[in-house]
């Protein structure tokens, strides 16, 4: 039961994360300063946004496959068994903190007032874009958003 409870840690942390679409800032962005370029979507996609790599997930497959490794022997046979075990679990438990924390994300492309066609990748928060929509693209630090 408690090895259970290892494994599902980075999965409920991954819960807790908040969507980042068009609309949603972070605290660090407000009254941050933001060039708004006008322009017409061109074509819409999804896409797959990945998941993070905290370390959590790493961490809690090491101690869970340490301790599970631990018990195939005893002695040098045991540990052994932990360092394989924990190897394998930090690969495994990153794997799986990398796959629960993936989000749907979508580009779209615009072509700007000025003539100029961009791409942006941003996660998918239900704000529908359609092919013709008139919208406004954010820029900031060599990061953009877009948004209607």
């Amino acid at each position: 039961m408690k090895r259970l409870l290892w494994l599902l840690i980075p999965a409920t942390l991954a819960g807790c994360a908040s969507g980042k679409g068009g609309g949603d800032y972070e605290r660090a962005e407000a009254r941050k300063v933001y060039e708004v370029k006008m322009g017409v979507v061109e074509a819409v996609r999804p896409v797959k946004l990945e998941g993070t790599a905290s370390g959590i997930g790493a961490a809690a497959g090491g101690v869970v496959g340490g301790v599970a490794g631990s018990e195939a022997g005893r002695g040098k046979g045991a540990t052994i068994g932990s360092v394989i075990g924990a190897v394998i679990g930090g690969v495994a438990g990153a794997a799986a903190e990398s796959s629960a924390t993936a989000k749907a994300g979508i580009e779209v492309t615009v072509r700007l007032d000025s003539g100029r066609f961009i791409a942006v990748a941003q996660e998918d928060a239900g704000e529908k874009f359609a092919v013709g929509d008139r919208v406004r693209v954010l820029e900031s630090g060599g990061q953009a958003r877009v948004t209607k």
